[in-house]
């Protein structure tokens, strides 16, 4: 091959590149979201799918693709053409616990490219009501009273519920048995219809608290919510140090254009600074990173220092 066309190829494939960044998105864009319809990471993409259409031009359609703790639905974008027009919403678990915990057909740092750290969510530990506790104190003595008869939900094996169920059992020494779901949204179903007892899911909970449909007996983080300023605590309840958090971020297949990630950031980093969407999520108890947080860069950073 002359050197002539050497550079001519070059110069091509870089047009090509430039070209398909200006364009991006002509169309509309695939937002994969691993976990069931109705849960917190399903009620986050919507609400952020929403606003960025607006910001972008196209519109932005949410799938559902639950399983495999969140692995099916990554793992197609991970095999996805790495053009901007399918990303994923991934959280705590299918981005760093899973590779720790299951073989999976992709890598979850390198298969993908950052596009912005999102937002934050604390866990609750909460029961059906019928459960004849009344403060956490009280509830641990009960399970203790009665070990492996209580059910527990989870989100899946390897969620942030069953961690979080998992880190409880250490820190309280209860044993009790864990029933795996497809999502939250099913597993907080059940709870309501006492056909388990225990589950430890995110704050967006919260909701059937204050309808008096379960009992909350803590949270897992060392503040109070400022939306139930009456639930206290684990360090207050009775658990110190009992903490568990879900996080959230947007990720797009490994070798996507930076030019089109950047304009993925932007529409993030636009529609967290909407007042109306600040709203929304605060009413679903997920705090949003700071603004120097919302980086690619930052995302990346983050989910590294997670996985050591």
């Amino acid at each position: 091959m002359t050197k002539l066309l050497m550079t001519t190829l070059i110069a091509l494939i870089a047009f090509s590149a430039d070209a398909h960044a200006e364009g991006f998105p002509s169309r509309a864009i695939n937002l994969i979201v691993p976990a069931a319809v109705g849960g917190p990471t399903d009620a986050l993409a919507r609400i952020l799918a929403e606003r960025m259409r607006a910001s972008i031009g196209q519109p932005i359609v949410v799938e559902n693709v639950p399983g495999a703790a969140g692995s099916t639905g990554v793992g197609r974008v991970a095999r996805a053409a790495p053009d901007g027009y399918t990303i994923v919403i991934g959280l705590s678990s299918t981005h760093v616990v899973n590779a720790a915990i299951y073989t999976l057909p992709y890598d979850v740092v390198n298969d993908f490219a950052p596009i912005a750290l999102i937002t934050n969510s604390p866990h609750l530990i909460v029961s059906k009501i019928t459960v004849p506790a009344n403060d956490l104190r009280e509830l641990i003595a009960w399970l203790k009273a009665n070990p492996e008869k209580a059910l527990g939900g989870t989100a899946g094996i390897g969620s942030p519920p069953h961690i979080a169920g998992i880190i409880f059992q250490k820190l309280t020494g209860t044993t009790f048995q864990f029933v795996p779901y497809r999502g939250a949204a099913p597993a907080i179903q059940d709870l309501l219809a006492g056909q388990i007892d225990l589950f430890f899911p995110q704050a967006f909970a919260l909701q059937f608290v204050l309808a008096g449909k379960i009992k909350a007996y803590a949270v897992m983080a060392p503040t109070r919510l400022r939306a139930a300023p009456d639930i206290p605590t684990a360090d207050e309840a009775g658990a110190p140090g009992l903490y568990v958090s879900t996080w959230y971020g947007l990720w797009a297949p490994n070798g996507t254009p930076k030019d089109v990630i950047t304009k993925l950031n932007a529409a993030v980093v636009e529609a967290l600074a909407d007042p109306t969407v600040r709203k929304r999520l605060a009413d679903q108890q997920m705090d949003i990173f700071s603004r120097e947080m919302q980086t690619p860069e930052a995302l990346g950073t983050f989910q590294k220092s997670r996985d050591q």
